[in-house]
């Protein structure tokens, strides 16, 4: 069995008195994509912060690619590559330019960092716009060119930290179809993201975080598992969403929680049910993180 892509034990981060992370535990297959769900403030910037060595641990150990995070920092800087949540290109230049500066500033000659641009431009479909000046580009189109440039020199690991925030469902979806062409290629792509479809579509392997620790990990069907049969959907007159209650399927139990929540709710509640989503499994582990997950 081969090494995990990364792995993280025990690992723990205070910021004064707060204690963001409260001993992590994790590991992520090579060659496969991990996302990493949770609230505003769970902790998972601060993570991948830590896992690409731009903050350090209070306590634990982590590897990233086989390299620790403390004791190899520059080993793990070669071997990773990262795109934050906002596009960091130079919108004076062009996309062309840009790909060619970050190669050259890469260690990569003129001629290699030239073709590498021509290279990627072609892989993330910005050929035609290569000598427009990324000022006139639009959010999608940023943000592609942002994960062009972080893999002008291939990294085995990608950290991505949400990486769609802010684009339209088009510019979203055709990020995605790039990220699974990376993963194809064989690179290990850990993201964070607040799109529980984005995780669900796009993710081997997901874990949420809250409270600081993992309180859920497997694939999207294992969590979805985690909730139950089918979901119970309350609606108001308005057709909005008012409630939702997991539930066995079984007429005996929707009977007892259709009891319970009937003089609760407006006459005129609609009902409902369905399979449980991702944004079921992440309400229910939220809302009151428990201990870590067996992982």
């Amino acid at each position: 069995m081969s090494q995990p892509a990364i792995e993280v034990t025990g690992l723990q981060k205070r910021f004064g008195s707060q204690a963001v992370l409260k001993g992590v535990n994790l590991k992520v297959p090579a060659g496969t994509i991990f996302a990493l769900l949770g609230p505003n403030g769970a902790g998972k910037t601060t993570l991948i912060n830590i896992l690409s060595t731009l903050t350090a641990p209070d306590e634990g150990v982590a590897k990233v690619a086989g390299r620790d995070i403390v004791s190899d920092k520059n080993g793990v800087k070669k071997s990773i590559s990262l795109t934050g949540q906002f596009a960091a290109v130079d919108e004076m230049l062009t996309p062309e330019e840009n790909l060619r500066m970050m190669g050259r500033l890469s260690g990569l000659t003129a001629a290699e960092a030239s073709a590498r641009a021509r290279e990627l431009l072609r892989q993330f479909d910005l050929v035609e716009s290569a000598r427009k000046k990324v000022k006139t580009f639009s959010g999608g189109m940023r943000r592609r060119l942002d994960l062009a440039i972080s893999l002008v020199v291939p990294k085995p690991v990608l950290f991505l930290d949400e990486p769609t925030t802010g684009l339209d469902t088009i510019s979203r979806r055709a990020l995605w179809e790039m990220i699974l062409k990376l993963r194809e290629q064989g690179m290990t792509i850990f993201l964070t993201t607040q799109y529980l479809e984005e995780a669900d579509q796009l993710a081997d392997t997901i874990a949420v975080m809250g409270g600081g620790r993992i309180v859920a990990l497997g694939t999207a069907q294992e969590l979805k598992a985690r909730i139950g049969g089918e979901v119970i959907e309350l609606r108001n007159a308005a057709d909005e969403v008012i409630r939702t209650l997991p539930t066995s399927g079984g007429i005996q139990d929707i009977r007892h929680l259709l009891g319970e929540v009937a003089l609760t709710v407006p006459q005129d509640t609609k009902i409902g049910i369905r399979k449980p989503s991702l944004d079921d499994v992440f309400l229910a582990l939220t809302a009151n993180p428990k201990e870590e997950a067996t992982l």
